[in-house]
C-alpha cells in the first residue's frame, strides 16, 4: 500500500480553482484502495503571513468543512492540523542541521521575495525544511505537487538522502507525482484563479454573493445581437470546465448565433454551479455551523497521525543519539 501525503494551504476557504485543480483530484486519489492518504492543513506554514489567530482558526474550519463536503473520507484516511502534531517542529530542527545554507537561499520561496529582505522572516527562509518534515515525518511514499512545488520536494529528497547517507536508512525518500494535465482555472479577470489576484469564485458563498462574483467576470464589449467567440470568453472558459459536453456545446452555439449576451451566459454559469454543487453547498453550510464536529474530525485524524509521527521521530532521535 502506498502512503500518499498532501498539504492543504490554510490561506482561506477553497474556491472553484482549488476544487477543480486540487480537491477533486486528491479525493479521487484517496479513494483508490491501494492508497493510504494523509491530508493535513498547513496552519504552521500560514503563520509566515497570517499573524491573526482568529483568521487562521476560521480558515482551518472552512477548509475542513469544504473537504468533507466535497466527499473526503476522513474516517478511512488521515485528516489533521499540522500544528497539532508537534513532532514536526522537533524534526524540523534536526533536519535544519543537515540543510546547507545555499539550498535555502536558492529555493524559489525565498528568492521570489529576496529583493525586500526586511519583509522576509525566518519562517519563510526555512519553509522548505518544515515542508520536508511534513513529508518525512509520515513515511510518505508519494507526494502529489504542482510544478511550482517541484523544487521544494527535490529539497526534501536531498535532505532525506543526506541524512540516510550519514546514518543509514532512516527516512523514506518520497516520489514526486506531478500531474502534467493539471487544469489552469481562469479567474474572473482571465488570469489564473487565485486569492492573491482577488479573482476567485467561491462555491461556498451564499447565492446572492456568489452571483455578485460571477457577474464581475470580465468580458469584451460586444453587444447582445453580435456573434461571439466562446473560446475567447472568460465566462465560457469557466463554464466549460464544469459542464457536461452537451451543455458546453449548447452554450457555444448560443454565442455564435447572436442574440445571446454575456449576462445570459453569467446567469447560466451561476445556475450550473448552484446545481452541480447543490449537495456540497448544503453540507458545507451545515458543517460550518458545527465547530465541535469539525474539531472532532480533525482530532480523530491527529490521534492516528501522531502514532506514525512518534515512530519516525523515535527512529531519527535514536540515530542521532538523543
Amino acid at each position: 500500500m502506498a502512503r500518499v501525503l498532501t498539504g492543504i494551504q490554510s490561506s482561506g476557504k477553497p474556491h472553484l480553482g482549488n476544487i477543480l485543480g486540487a480537491i477533486e483530484p486528491s479525493i479521487k486519489l484517496s479513494n483508490k484502495k491501494e492508497n493510504e492518504s494523509l491530508f493535513f492543513i498547513a496552519d504552521l506554514h500560514s503563520l509566515i503571513n497570517i499573524k491573526d489567530s482568529k483568521i487562521r482558526r476560521k480558515n482551518t474550519l472552512s477548509i475542513t468543512a469544504a473537504w468533507i463536503a466535497m466527499g473526503f473520507d476522513y474516517e478511512n484516511n488521515y485528516f489533521y492540523r499540522q500544528s497539532k502534531i508537534t513532532e514536526v517542529c522537533e524534526l524540523t530542527w534536526y533536519l535544519n542541521c543537515f540543510t546547507p545554507y545555499p539550498m535555502l537561499v536558492n529555493s524559489h520561496s525565498f528568492k521570489d521575495k529576496s529583493n525586500n529582505l526586511s519583509r522576509v522572516n525566518n519562517g519563510l527562509f526555512t519553509y522548505p525544511v518544515l515542508m520536508a518534515s511534513d513529508i518525512l515525518l509520515y513515511d510518505a511514499d508519494i507526494v502529489p505537487v504542482g510544478k511550482d512545488q517541484k523544487q521544494h520536494l527535490e529539497i526534501t529528497r536531498d535532505i532525506a538522502k543526506s541524512f540516510n547517507h550519514q546514518f543509514g536508512d532512516t527516512l523514506i525518500v518520497p516520489d514526486c507525482k506531478i500531474d502534467e494535465n493539471v487544469m489552469t482555472i481562469p479567474g474572473t479577470d482571465g488570469r489564473k484563479m487565485s486569492k492573491t489576484y482577488n479573482n476567485t469564485i467561491d462555491v461556498f458563498l451564499k447565492e446572492k454573493n456568489l452571483k455578485k462574483q460571477i457577474m464581475s467576470i470580465i468580458t469584451d464589449s460586444k453587444g447582445l445581437k453580435e456573434s461571439k467567440n466562446a473560446e475567447e470568453c472568460n465566462v465560457y472558459k469557466i463554464y466549460n470546465l464544469i459542464a457536461k459536453k452537451d451543455q458546453s456545446d449548447e452554450m457555444k452555439n448560443k454565442y455564435l448565433s447572436g442574440g445571446y449576451g454575456y449576462g445570459h451566459a453569467k446567469n447560466e454559469l451561476l445556475e450550473l454551479i448552484l446545481d452541480k454543487y447543490k449537495d456540497q453547498r448544503k453540507m458545507y453550510f451545515d458543517l460550518i455551523k458545527n465547530e465541535d464536529y469539525l474539531n472532532n474530525v480533525l482530532k480523530l485524524g491527529e490521534k492516528k497521525a501522531k502514532v506514525i509521527a512518534n515512530n519516525v521521530l523515535s527512529r531519527v532521535k535514536k540515530k542521532l543519539g538523543y
